[in-house]
C-alpha cells in the first residue's frame, strides 16, 4: 500500500454525505423489491441481490444496514426498515444452534438497536429494551454452545463441524462478550455454568495460534501475518492436524478476507478487554492484530484494495501489481472490496488503539478509496453499494460478465454492511461524537 498519511477524517466529508446518500437508496431498494421469500440476499447478480444457499448468514446485514443508516442520518424510515424487520424476522437468528455467525446476524441488529438506545438516540422504553438485552442474551450462549475442546483450550467450531476452526469466527465473538457485558452466563449439564468471556479469550487466542502465522518456522510457508482461512483438529484427542481453506485458493496461501476479518476482530476485541480492564491475553491479541495488518499493508496495491488471494495461481500475469491502484476490471484474479471495507475497520480501530499513526492512515487510504469509483455504486439500477466484492471464487459461484473473464462489478450483504460500518465509524469520529463500539 501506498499509505496517505495527509489524509484527515475531515477530508472526507463530502464523501461521506454523498455514500449515506447512495445507500439509503439502495437500502429503500432492496427493501421494496426483493422477494424475501427467496430467502436473505447475499450477493448481486447483473446489479440485483440474489441469494445462495449455504447458511442464513447476511439477513442480520440487510437489516443492520439500515439501523446503521438512521444511525448515521437520522433517516425514521431507516429506523422503521431495521426495527420492523428484527422483531419480524430475526428471532430464528437468536437461537441458531447451527452456525457460528450470531456476531454477524444479532449484533448487527438487536446489538445496533440497544447502543441506539444506551447512546440516548432512541427514546428509553423498558420492555424494548428488555427484548433486546433478552435476544442478545440468548444469541451469546447458543454461539457459545458450538464448544471444541484441544489440548490448550477451545474454540467455536464452524458449520464444517467439530473439526473446524474458521477465521471469521473471531468477529462473532461479539455476540459472547455483548451477552457477557449484559450480565450472561452459559448452562450446561447439572447447571455448570460457563463463562462467555472465557470462551471468548479461548476462542480468539486458539484463532491466534492456529490461524495466523508469525514467520516463526511453523511450516515451509510460514510469513510473519499470513492467515489461514479454516484450522482443523483431530476431536479425539485435541490436536491440532493442519491448515486448511473452504473460499480462499489453498492452505498455503492468504485469502484476503480471512485476513481482513482477523485484522477486524482481533482490534476489536483489544478495544473491548481494555473497556473491561481485563489484560490476560492482550500481548497474544496484539501480536495477531499486528501482524495481519502488516501483512494486509505489505501484500496490498497502493490504493488499499487486495486482490480475492495472495497466492491466486494468475497474480503473476498482472506484473508488478503492488506498486500500482488494483484494477478490477483486468482478466486475471478479482480483486475483492469487501475484504477492504472489513479490513480498514481493523486498520482503523487499531490505529486507535494504539496510538500509532502508520495504521491509522493506513485506514483512512482505504476507506478513502471505496468511498469513490470504481468502487462506489453510483447507478440508481444496481441495488448494491460497494462494488468489485467476490464471495466463493473457489466454487465459482461470482458472476462473470459477459467479455469478462473474471468476477468484477458485482456487491455482497457483507460488503455492503462493513462499507456502513467503517463510515460510521469515521463519521462519529469527523462529527465528535461516542467512539463506536459494538459493546456500547
Amino acid at each position: 500500500m501506498k499509505i496517505n498519511l495527509k489524509l484527515q477524517p475531515g477530508d472526507l466529508r463530502k464523501k461521506l454525505q454523498r455514500f449515506w446518500d447512495l445507500s439509503a437508496e439502495k437500502i429503500q431498494h432492496i427493501d421494496r423489491h426483493y422477494p424475501a421469500a427467496k430467502g436473505s440476499p447475499v450477493f448481486t447478480v447483473r446489479g440485483k441481490y440474489t441469494t445462495r444457499g449455504w447458511t442464513e448468514w447476511t439477513q442480520g446485514f440487510q437489516y443492520g444496514a439500515a439501523i446503521l443508516q438512521f444511525d448515521a442520518t437520522g433517516e425514521a424510515d431507516m429506523l422503521e426498515i431495521g426495527r420492523r424487520n428484527t422483531v419480524a424476522k430475526m428471532a430464528p437468528h437468536v437461537s441458531h444452534f447451527g452456525v457460528h455467525d450470531h456476531g454477524f446476524n444479532n449484533v448487527s441488529t438487536y446489538g445496533n438497536l440497544l447502543r441506539l438506545l444506551n447512546e440516548g438516540r432512541l427514546p428509553d422504553n423498558e420492555w424494548e429494551r428488555n427484548f433486546y438485552e433478552l435476544a442478545l442474551k440468548v444469541s451469546g450462549a447458543a454461539q457459545a454452545r458450538r464448544w471444541t475442546k484441544i489440548a490448550n483450550g477451545g474454540y467455536i467450531y464452524s458449520f464444517n463441524g467439530p473439526h473446524s476452526l474458521f477465521v471469521d469466527t473471531i468477529r462473532s465473538c461479539r455476540a459472547l462478550a455483548v451477552s457477557h457485558r449484559l450480565g450472561h452466563v452459559g448452562m450446561e449439564e447439572n447447571d455448570r455454568q460457563v463463562s462467555l468471556l472465557d470462551r471468548v479469550k479461548q476462542h480468539c487466542l486458539a484463532t491466534a495460534r492456529y490461524s495466523v502465522f508469525y514467520g516463526e518456522g511453523r511450516d515451509a510457508y510460514d510469513i510473519r501475518g499470513r492467515v489461514t482461512h479454516e484450522a482443523i483438529f483431530n476431536i479425539n484427542d485435541g490436536n491440532y492436524r493442519c491448515p486448511n481453506s473452504q473460499q480462499g485458493y489453498s492452505p498455503f496461501s492468504t485469502w484476503t478476507r480471512g485476513l481482513a476479518w482477523a485484522m477486524c476482530g482481533f482490534a476489536e476485541q483489544l478495544e473491548f478487554l481494555k473497556a473491561i480492564g481485563d489484560r490476560e491475553v492482550t500481548k497474544a491479541f496484539l501480536k495477531a492484530a499486528q501482524a495481519t495488518c502488516d501483512f494486509y499493508i505489505a501484500n496490498t496495491p497502493t490504493d488499499g484494495i487486495p486482490y480475492w488471494d495472495t497466492g491466486a495461481p494468475q497474480l503473476h500475469k498482472l506484473g508488478n501489481y503492488l506498486n500500482r491502484p488494483a484494477d478490477p476490471f483486468n482478466n486475471f484474479e478479482p480483486v475483492d472490496s469487501s475484504a477492504a471495507a472489513i479490513g480498514a475497520q481493523g486498520l482503523l480501530r487499531l490505529g486507535q488503539y494504539l496510538n500509532d499513526k502508520r495504521y491509522w492512515q493506513a485506514g483512512l487510504t482505504v476507506l478513502d478509496t471505496l468511498l469513490d469509483e470504481p468502487y462506489l455504486s453510483t447507478s440508481a439500477k444496481h441495488q448494491g453499494l460497494i462494488l468489485h466484492s467476490v464471495y466463493h471464487r473457489p466454487n465459482g459461484w461470482d458472476y462473470i460478465p459477459a467479455g469478462k473473464k473474471i468476477p468484477c462489478g458485482e456487491s455482497s450483504m457483507w460488503g455492503d454492511y462493513h462499507a456502513r460500518e467503517v463510515a460510521l465509524y469515521i463519521q462519529r469520529i469527523v462529527e465528535n461524537k461516542p467512539y463506536l463500539t459494538f459493546w456500547s
